[in-house]
């Protein structure tokens, strides 16, 4: 489970779930896409492993 950090806000939801919809509605959805996907990277970079992967033989 990732973390919500100080700034996060504005990319989520009161859920905790993604905000694709500007909050602004004249700010640029092209931007606001782009921004939101960098997020979620963050998120994923973030991420640990939930379970430790073994390699078979």
């Amino acid at each position: 489970m990732s973390i919500l950090r100080r700034g996060d806000e504005k990319f989520h939801y009161s859920d905790g779930s993604h905000r694709w919809i500007p909050p602004d509605p004249d700010y640029d959805q092209d931007v606001w896409d782009e921004q939101v996907r960098q997020h979620k990277e963050c998120h994923l970079a973030n991420e640990q492993p939930r379970a430790r992967l073994q390699r078979l033989v």
